[in-house]
């Protein structure tokens, strides 16, 4: 697997993560039960890291070899 395929696997679960995160978010707003509104908002809170994660790696492999590229810190060695 090339780091293009990779960047492109990355950007598909970003996406996938990101269209759970606002399926949570609009069940949270109709929801009127207070313990399951804070269920729903908890679950988004632990997706966040993952959606952000695969956002920044999936820049990070689309541009890895490209000179001009200021690399995150968060992965460098």
């Amino acid at each position: 697997m090339t780091l293009s395929e990779m960047s492109r696997n990355y950007q598909e679960s970003a996406a996938a993560i990101h269209g759970r995160i606002v399926e949570l978010r609009i069940q949270e707003q109709a929801q009127a039960d207070p313990e399951e509104s804070f269920r729903l908002r908890r679950r988004i809170d632990e997706l966040m890291p993952l959606w952000r994660e695969a956002r920044e790696l999936a820049v990070l492999t689309a541009h890895y070899y490209d000179r001009s590229y200021h690399k995150n810190e968060h992965y460098t060695l």
